[in-house]
């Protein structure tokens, strides 16, 4: 099952007032009590999938030995999950701690708006530097020469180191490529891994930093090459995983994987390795102990089984997202079950480096999870769809419900619509690889429509216009 997850020794027992006393004193001794303002290295994975990390138990082929390390020492969110499964979007939601339907950048190629208040921009004015190695996604591209350097002002808020590039997948390969500095001059890789290259850089700027810092290290690994369509691992990964473990979601369904998953864990395997070399760096510079470390995706993959690309989909292979995070208030080796999205990581930060939160942001601290401060926190995740249809979705620990926009000319270049139509309905303690749609059963009306009500609440909340929701097209008997 996706939820709840099966108990272990590490995760949260219950309540029992003496591990809670436990647990207190022993983050007190970790450094988890409020102090000097901590570092915050955020690490991006594209299109990296949840069940790849070892540490939530579904993937034999031990791929994250690195990243369990991190679960074991600081804090696994078994349900975390992106607020739209695609690049820019999602990646707004982050910087922004808000839906695409409020902060405007509802599908690729549309630009953060200059003067949003961002993780970066807030940081900053509390003393902060904010850096940035990687691919941004959220500058301007209404052709191919905006895929490199973008415009300070573009920048969300990162406006001290900038090695970066708008989309990268467009101007690098694995082996070869660029990346723009501060002036928008080339930095050029070749004959070097495309992620050894950005990790380079990254120690550079580590070894040399003054904190407090916000350092954003954002991969273009594990997602596929663009012009190729192909995963493209390391060469010395070549011969790992012939014969790969197929994960439940996949195995019944045709699509790419046949051909590509081997690729995909050896880059995931990659992004793990890594993950392990910049731990390290942080603890042979003095900067782990007062270094806030969290990795995160911005969707997932689910290797064209659900529709013809990689995502923007409402499934979990689509939706579901690694989070982990270890350093001050976060070492407590534990599992967080409640459902979490992106909008959620922005005013989690700030709170941890003791800045308000700005107007305007639609997440909350998932700081009282770690208490086990549950009363109020809304157990379930909202979610928009853009490019393949436009929908908006609700995920709960039980169900994932989605409404689509019936297609009309020109539903690409519309952000909402004032008419959906229930689509998929999936029971997730039933049926946790999503493989029977439930939308339009008989048996499930009451719960369609308890989940249609959730979801118009949502949509007005997240920022949409008034719409309306109608029953499956086609129900069933």
């Amino acid at each position: 099952m996706l939820h709840p997850p099966a108990p272990t020794r590490r995760q949260w027992l219950g309540g029992a007032p003496a591990a809670l006393a436990a647990a207190s004193a022993a983050a007190q001794q970790t450094g988890n009590r409020p102090g000097r303002q901590p570092n915050i290295v955020m690490v991006i994975s594209d299109q990296f999938r949840w069940d790849c990390v070892g540490a939530m138990g579904l993937n034999p082929m031990n791929l994250t030995p690195n990243l369990d390390a991190m679960a074991r020492r600081g804090v696994l969110f078994r349900s975390a999950f992106c607020n739209q499964p695609v690049c820019a979007p999602a990646r707004a939601s982050i910087f922004t701690g808000q839906y695409p339907a409020r902060h405007g950048v509802w599908r690729n190629a549309i630009p953060l708006k200059q003067d949003a208040t961002t993780l970066a921009g807030s940081l900053r004015s509390a003393g902060y530097s904010a850096n940035y190695i990687g691919k941004w996604h959220l500058g301007p591209q209404a052709s191919q020469a905006e895929a490199g350097p973008v415009a300070a002002a573009n920048r969300g808020g990162f406006l001290d180191l900038w090695q970066a590039a708008n989309t990268l997948e467009h101007t690098s390969h694995a082996y070869e490529g660029d990346l723009y500095d501060n002036d928008g001059k080339p930095l050029h890789f070749q004959n070097e891994y495309r992620t050894d290259f950005m990790t380079g850089l990254a120690q550079k700027f580590l070894r040399a930093a003054k904190s407090p810092f916000l350092l954003t290290l954002s991969y273009l690994e594990v997602h596929h090459q663009n012009d190729k369509d192909t995963f493209d691992p390391p060469k010395e990964y070549a011969a790992r995983y012939a014969n790969p473990f197929i994960p439940e979601d996949l195995r019944s369904l045709p699509g790419s994987w046949p051909s590509q998953l081997a690729d995909y864990f050896r880059c995931v395997a990659k992004m793990d390795e890594t993950v392990g070399t910049l731990r390290k760096t942080l603890a042979d510079t003095g900067l782990a102990d007062n270094t806030i470390l969290m990795f995160v995706s911005d969707h997932a993959c689910h290797f064209k089984t659900r529709n013809a690309e990689y995502k923007r989909s409402p499934h979990e292979s689509s939706i579901h997202i690694p989070l982990i995070v270890e350093g001050p208030r976060f070492n407590r080796g534990m599992e967080i079950p409640e459902l979490v999205s992106q909008v959620d990581l922005m005013p989690t930060l700030l709170e941890c480096a003791g800045v308000a939160a700005p107007p305007g942001m639609q997440g909350h601290s998932m700081l009282p999870l770690l208490d086990r401060k549950t009363d109020g926190w809304r157990n379930e995740t909202y979610f928009e769809m853009s490019e393949f249809v436009t929908g908006r979705g609700l995920r709960t620990p039980q169900y994932t419900y989605a409404v689509m926009a019936p297609k009309a000319p020109g539903w690409k270049e519309v952000a909402n619509a004032p008419r959906y139509v229930e689509y998929m309905l999936y029971d997730n303690y039933a049926d946790p690889h999503q493989h029977v749609n439930l939308a339009g059963r008989a048996t499930h009306r009451d719960v369609a429509e308890g989940l249609r009500r959730r979801m118009l609440e949502r949509m007005r909340d997240a920022g949409d216009p008034p719409a309306t929701i109608e029953p499956c097209w086609f129900p069933y008997s």
